[in-house]
Parts: C-alpha cells; sequence; structure tokens
C-alpha cells in the first residue's frame, strides 16, 4: 500500500542550513588527522585553509565556526570604530547578524538601494562621505552579498560586481563579499570561485548550506588580513582546538558537492513551477535563479506564517514577512520531494 503523506516526514525546505552530513562525509570527518589548531595546528583544517585559498584566489584562508563569525572578522580586520560601511539595506550582515557590525566591530551604515539586493557604481558612490570632513564618519568598506538571500537568493553577474568593486576601490573603500552561498552563485552564472574573489579584498564562503557540512565557514583575504582575523577569531572565542573533523566534512564537501548544485537549483524552478498558477500565490519567475522560491500568498489565504503553519505536516518553509514565504531547495531534496511540496502548497492555496 502507498503510504500516506500525513504518515511520511515534512519536506524540509525551511534552510539549506538544516542539511546533514552524507555517510561518506561522516566517514571523511572520522578518518580526519587531528591536531591543536590554537597550538601547533591541526592538520586537516590547515589543508583546508590552503584549499579555500587557492580555489578563491587568495593568499590565506582562515576557518571559522559561522559565517557570522566570518563576517565579523572581515568588518573589524579592515575597519576602525567610528568608520563607516556601504552595503545593501536587506543585506545579512544587517539584517540577521544581531547588529554585530555596531556592537562588536563599532561601524555606522549607509544603505545602497539597487535591485534585489544588487546594485550598481551609480548607486553607492553618492553614500561616499568626505574624507577629510570631521563631521562624517570615514566611509571604509563596501559589503556585496553574492547570492543575495533576502532579495531571492540572486546571483551577482561578474562583470556587475567587477565593476562595483573597481569602483569602490577607486574610491579608497575595501571590498568585502558575503559569500555564504557563493558556492550557489558559482553553479549558476557558471564561472570558479576566483572570478568573484578576484575583486574584492575579503570573501566569506560557508560550508554548512548548500555543502551540506555540519557547520563551518572560512574567510579569504591577504596575509595581513588574515593574521589580524585569526587574531581576532581568538578574542571572539572562534578558535578551535580539535577541529579537523569539522575540516574534513568541508574538504569532501568542495570535492564532491559543488557540481551537483545545479540540480538544486533545477529543482527550485520546478517547484516555482508546479505553483505558479495555484490560487492566491505569486511567484516571480525571474527570481527564482538558484535554490530559493520566495513567494507571496495573498491575504485571502491568511498570513504567511497561517500558511506556512497550514502546510508544515507535509512541507515546512518559513515566512520571511507578512505574506512572503521561503523556500529552499538542498542536497536532501529530490524530485519526489520537490511533487509533493508542490502539491502541498497548491492543495492549502486552494482550499
Amino acid at each position: 500500500m502507498p503510504v500516506s503523506s500525513r504518515m511520511m516526514r515534512p519536506v524540509d525546505l525551511r534552510s539549506d542550513t538544516t542539511t546533514q552530513p552524507t555517510p561518506e562525509m561522516r566517514e571523511a570527518m572520522a578518518a580526519a588527522p587531528l591536531g591543536d589548531d590554537v597550538l601547533e595546528g591541526d592538520p586537516t583544517v590547515r589543508e583546508l585553509e590552503a584549499k579555500v585559498a587557492a580555489l578563491l584566489g587568495k593568499d590565506e584562508a582562515l576557518f571559522v565556526p559561522s559565517g557570522t563569525m566570518a563576517n565579523l572578522l572581515a568588518l573589524r580586520s579592515q575597519t576602525s570604530h567610528g568608520d563607516e560601511m556601504i552595503c545593501d539595506h536587506e543585506c545579512h550582515i544587517v539584517y540577521y547578524e544581531t547588529g554585530g557590525y555596531a556592537a562588536i566591530a563599532g561601524l555606522s551604515v549607509r544603505y545602497t538601494r539597487g535591485h534585489r539586493g544588487l546594485f550598481s557604481a551609480e548607486d553607492f558612490e553618492p553614500l561616499v562621505r568626505l574624507w577629510d570632513d570631521p563631521h562624517f564618519p570615514r566611509p571604509k568598506l563596501l559589503a556585496i552579498e553574492n547570492t543575495h538571500n533576502r532579495g531571492g537568493g540572486i546571483p551577482w553577474p561578474v562583470d556587475q560586481l567587477a565593476h562595483v568593486a573597481e569602483r569602490a576601490h577607486e574610491r579608497g573603500l575595501r571590498v568585502h563579499i558575503d559569500g555564504a552561498r557563493l558556492w550557489n552563485a558559482c553553479a549558476a552564472v557558471g564561472c570558479e570561485p576566483s572570478e568573484f574573489a578576484k575583486h574584492a579584498d575579503t570573501v566569506s564562503v560557508c560550508f554548512s548550506k548548500g555543502l551540506g557540512c555540519p557547520v563551518g565557514s572560512a574567510l579569504v583575504g591577504d596575509t595581513p588580513t588574515i593574521k589580524k582575523a585569526r587574531h581576532l577569531r581568538k578574542q571572539l572565542g572562534g578558535a578551535m582546538r580539535q577541529a579537523g573533523g569539522l575540516a574534513a566534512a568541508a574538504i569532501y564537501a568542495l570535492d564532491h558537492h559543488r557540481e551537483r548544485m545545479i540540480k538544486d537549483h533545477t529543482r527550485a524552478r520546478k517547484l516555482c513551477d508546479l505553483i505558479a498558477d495555484a490560487r492566491g500565490i505569486a511567484v516571480d519567475r525571474e527570481r527564482v535563479q538558484t535554490n530559493m522560491v520566495y513567494f507571496d500568498v495573498d491575504p485571502s489565504l491568511g498570513t504567511a506564517g497561517e500558511f506556512c503553519e497550514r502546510v508544515k505536516d507535509d512541507v515546512l518553509m518559513l515566512d520571511e514577512g507578512p505574506q512572503s514565504v521561503r523556500a529552499v531547495v538542498h542536497l536532501h531534496i529530490d524530485d519526489a520531494a520537490i511533487e509533493r511540496a508542490g502539491a502541498a502548497i497548491r492543495s492549502a492555496a486552494q482550499g
């Protein structure tokens, strides 16, 4: 007999952070050589850091527990208290990282308002204050998020990012890329990570989202910046000891999980197609370019939170606004799961 959907676990589309290590990844973690990464160094962590630095074309990399810490270290290692950062008004650093840019890095912010998190040089340049005016904080850093979460997982075109970064450098700004989902951006536009990274001074990348690792991120940059970031990591409590098991998971993921990401993007578009014509559901197909599907629910269906509650036995999603729902496809989601999630959303919309 077929198994009732009510007897199955719900399809979890809340985030790609819900992924767990595959059996092969667990084997790599168990076999990893270990050492004290604060004292003599963990050999597997060193291998990972060298691998990530080479992949992004930078001098050095630093392994850290989270993307939030990687971004914070990027800010603190390139700015001073009282300086100013320029970024999109809905970027992750400002929206989701508990105000660390202000509380710990001591930065003020000026916001660009581009299109879905992407902006032009003309958007940000008017925000760059005069360095020699004593009334203003000094502009020091431009932050770019790629892919942009609240923009819908939109990847930056390489040429646009390059032009923005070039103009920022001409104005005396350092450039940081929050690349938590840079791997998705590369899969979407068909380029290597270094093609994006070469235009920035620092880049953060995450292993625990699309790559499916249990924990971990990295910050890459030039040697002086990463040396300073390593010192700050210890100060902030992010220095780990026998972290080789975690690093081994990231090494395995970089070798085996990057190429498969295009499947997540294809399945996200499939989910979009399945729900696009459902009553009370509005999906912008052009916005679905990587592994995220944002859709709006008509008020007649309740709020986004109420809609997510209604379908939770079949599919788990997050409400991202009063009427906006986010669904994220990842390596645990296959074609059958997409079909089931699409059917549940359509059924809830049509009553």
